[in-house]
């Protein structure tokens, strides 16, 4: 610049370069390489200028500065700057003539000006406020805020200029226009001043140091820039022109530039006053930016909290994907929403289908996992995605795990806009002096750009949103993934409990039944006895496991209990039995004990008392005392005459032993004449109360079954059970039942094939399971062809799919003759 003097000094500040016309500037004779500057200047300015060094330029990119230095005690003062250059040990010093009183008039200015930046929050306001004042305080004709896009071109985001001057504002200038390291300098020198475009410079001697390189300038005030940008200023009809950078965080965020129509040259105090001013600027805009940061935290946080709380149910990310997404939706604009995770697709709004989106995946494997990708173009880089640009073309991919590959996207459509360019932003190769290279713009104006088969762009802010949920999803991935383990790890306790459990439950069975059979065996004179005997004590266990399994191992009605052992002998005549008192469930580990004991009772009753022949009746009366502990009063009246037993059997052992063995409780009989009579008294402990309006149908009276007669038996019954032994017991009954055929099979295939053969059953006996097999599609073709069937079943009530199956009933195992012949009269009535 033509308005100052550059010295270069090497560490013992010999002078080694110099501008050309420093010895005039500074009034020196003779300022050749070798000349002691400490032997030039007064000593007080010469320690003022080390010690300017020393402390105010250490490390690269800092300068130190002087302002009204009396450098050779003739009265004349000097404005100084002084830095370390490069790595080759020189110290810059340049030196201009101080203006007096300019320094404080320009402090002065902007003072107001700095307690202003404090009333601005947003970026934009700030920008606007900017150029206004740099445009007061120093009156060039035109200043603009540049702002630097993610493609590194640049857009005018506020501009003050004089009424005469064209607006700049809004228009874009291609990264081209500033080059990638003209970027790089302005981060690292933030200050350039051109204060004449016309002026040819002046040279810097000598050109090179003694090691050949070039003197690097890159920190200097007065450096001059390159041709082709003044060129380029020419062609925009600038004479002059000022830039300060915009640094945040260490990034060239934008410039304040200023252009002025005629050469101006402004004092280093004032260009001191510009910088500290932008940077000012600067530290306003982070701020700002800091403040959006931290409401866009806030606003993060709400996100956050409300996804934590829509997938607090354990859902998958992909079933909770329309509940989430009004929540993102008020963080960002998008179209749809894609959820790929554990192999599982789900998507929303305008999106790619899932055979769409695995096409793009393998290419979407190969893309980084730690960070999220956003495009506005997916289909250039991935070609699968044009058959779905349609819909989607712009995407912000999250990956929400490593391996396998699981995302979250947003996707955004098409969106067709103008961009208005300071000329053509396609700058053609021209041949200059130099041969074939970009030649400065010559054309600045308006020029519009059509842009399809691009979505909006993503911002800034959308990516750190982005960033921030990505964190947030892979924390709903981990928790969820937590509560699958911990979930299968619990089920899979459960399990090893629930075989262990059963495993002791069907030994203890076993061990009854053994039981059973061996003392049953003494009290039977035949085996026609026998069996009868056996089978209702097994039928009364199997009838309490069934009460006690049909909610889950939960507690039963003590009536359905007496009442399904009274059914089968005092038929409809149930006025025989009453029951009276507070209906009361039994817990389960007492359930069984009471169905043997009321089954020895009821037997008793039908074979030697009150229920023997038509005339007696019976009556139980329950009641509960405060503790909840149950009395049964059992009392047979009309029946012949009772005689204690001569013979204490294993039946009177159950009703006399087993509650105050098992349960800890009593268990009176008395022989009377007019009829047995006895009471039980269970702990409260296996007794639950319960109120008049709870109690539902499993406490009502059990329906009273049809008569015996088998008018109309099925003459081909179609058997289909899978143990051997249970079909030969079902044959027998259903043969002593007067069907005169019985076929049995044990898999679905061979009961296809006699259903659809030419000699179809009356009635099919239809087990659920047959091994690894369900019965279902034997029932459907039965359905198919109007065959009746009962499905037979030992996992408890399976009433409410007696519809969808089409069976007439369900017959619980285990059955026998009993059972068959009510179910035979059922279907016959």
């Amino acid at each position: 610049q033509p308005f100052g003097a550059l010295l270069a000094f090497n560490n013992d500040w010999i002078v080694a370069h110099r501008s050309a016309n420093a010895e005039e500037f500074l009034g020196q004779d003779d300022l050749s390489p070798g000349t002691y500057f400490e032997d030039l200047v007064e000593r007080e300015a010469f320690k003022q200028l080390r010690y300017a060094l020393n402390n105010d330029a250490e490390g690269e990119g800092n300068v130190g500065r002087l302002f009204g230095l009396d450098l050779f005690g003739d009265n004349r003062l000097f404005d100084c700057a002084v830095h370390c250059s490069g790595d080759n040990g020189l110290i810059i010093a340049e030196f201009e003539q101080h203006d007096n009183g300019d320094l404080e008039r320009q402090l002065g200015t902007l003072r107001p000006a700095f307690a202003q930046l404090q009333n601005f929050s947003s970026v934009q306001r700030l920008a606007e406020f900017g150029v206004q004042k740099l445009r007061d305080a120093y009156g060039f004709d035109r200043v603009m805020a540049y702002r630097f896009n993610d493609d590194n071109s640049g857009e005018v985001i506020a501009e003050a200029r004089s009424h005469h001057h064209e607006t700049f504002l809004g228009l874009r200038y291609p990264h081209t226009d500033i080059p990638k390291q003209a970027r790089a300098l302005y981060v690292r020198n933030r200050f350039r001043i051109i204060a004449d475009v016309e002026d040819e410079g002046i040279p810097i001697e000598p050109e090179q140091t003694l090691y050949g390189d070039p003197v690097d300038l890159s920190l200097s005030t007065l450096r001059a820039v390159s041709p082709i940008h003044l060129e380029y200023l020419t062609n925009m009809g600038v004479k002059a022109s000022l830039s300060v950078s915009i640094v945040i965080h260490g990034k060239l965020w934008g410039l304040f530039a200023c252009h002025h129509d005629e050469p101006i040259k402004l004092p280093f105090s004032s260009r001191t006053s510009i910088e500290l001013f932008s940077e000012m600027m600067s530290l306003a805009i982070e701020r700002a930016s800091g403040n959006e940061r931290s409401r866009l935290t806030e606003r993060y946080r709400a996100l956050h909290d409300q996804l934590m709380r829509s997938l607090a149910s354990g859902s998958s990310l992909s079933k909770s994907l329309p509940s989430i997404v009004p929540a993102i939706q008020k963080m960002f604009g998008f179209d749809g929403a894609s959820v790929f995770a554990d192999n599982v697709y789900e998507n929303w709004g305008s999106a790619p289908n899932e055979e769409e989106f695995r096409s793009i995946l393998p290419r979407l494997n190969s893309t980084a996992t730690s960070r999220v990708l956003t495009t506005t173009t997916l289909p250039e880089m991935m070609p699968r995605a044009e058959d779905f640009a349609n819909r989607a073309v712009g995407a912000m991919i999250i990956p929400i795990s490593r391996s396998p590959r699981d995302y979250f996207v947003l996707w955004r459509k098409e969106q067709a806009q103008t961009v208005r360019w300071a000329g053509d932003p396609n700058k053609p190769v021209e041949y200059g002096p130099n041969g074939p290279r970009l030649q400065p713009r010559k054309s600045f104006e308006a020029w519009e750009e059509s842009v399809t088969g691009r979505s909006a762009p993503w911002s800034d802010v959308e990516l750190q949103l982005g960033e921030s949920l990505r964190i947030s999803l892979i924390e709903v991935v981990l928790r969820l993934t937590d509560d699958a383990v911990r979930a299968r790890a619990k089920a899979q306790e459960q399990q090893e409990l629930l075989i262990a459990e059963l495993n002791h439950r069907v030994r203890n069975i076993l061990n009854l039944i053994k039981s059973l059979i061996n003392q049953s065996r003494a009290e039977a004179k035949d085996i026609d006895v026998f069996a009868e005997i056996i089978s209702g004590r097994i039928s009364s266990l199997a009838s309490a496991h069934d009460n006690i399994t049909e909610n889950n191992w939960s507690s039963a009605p003590f009536r359905k209990l007496l009442r399904s052992e009274l059914d089968a002998y005092v038929g409809k005549q149930q006025s025989r039995a009453t029951v009276s008192g507070p209906p009361v469930n039994i817990a389960p580990e007492a359930y069984t004990v009471l169905a043997l004991v009321i089954h020895e009772m009821v037997t008793n009753a039908a074979k030697y008392g009150a229920l023997r022949d038509s005339r007696g009746s019976l009556t139980v009366d329950l009641s509960l005392d405060e503790g909840d502990n149950l009395t049964i009063a059992w009392k047979e009246n009309g029946g012949p005459p009772v005689k204690p037993p001569k013979r204490r059997g294993f039946g009177t052992a159950i009703i006399e032993k087993s509650l105050p063995f098992e349960l800890n409780g009593r268990a009176n009989v008395e022989y009377k004449l007019s009829g047995v009579e006895a009471e039980f008294w269970i702990p409260g402990t296996y007794v639950e109360r319960i109120e008049e309006h709870d109690v539902g149908e499993a406490d009502e009276e059990m329906t009273e079954p049809t008569e015996d007669a088998l008018e109309g038996t099925p003459e081909f019954v179609l058997l289909v059970e899978d143990s051997m032994i249970i079909a030969m017991e079902a044959e027998d009954c259903l043969l002593d039942l007067g069907v005169r055929k019985v076929k049995t099979v044990g898999s679905v295939a061979q009961a296809l094939q006699i259903v659809d053969g030419s000699d179809q059953p009356d009635f099919v006996i239809l087990d659920y399971n047959l091994g690894d097999e369900s019965s279902e599609p034997i029932a459907a073709r039965l359905r198919e062809k109007n065959v009746p069937f009962a499905m037979a079943t030992g996992y408890g009530d399976m009433g409410d799919r007696l519809n969808e199956l089409g069976a007439r009933t369900i017959l619980t195992k285990p059955y026998g003759k009993k059972e068959l012949q009510r179910l035979i009269a059922d279907l016959t009535s």
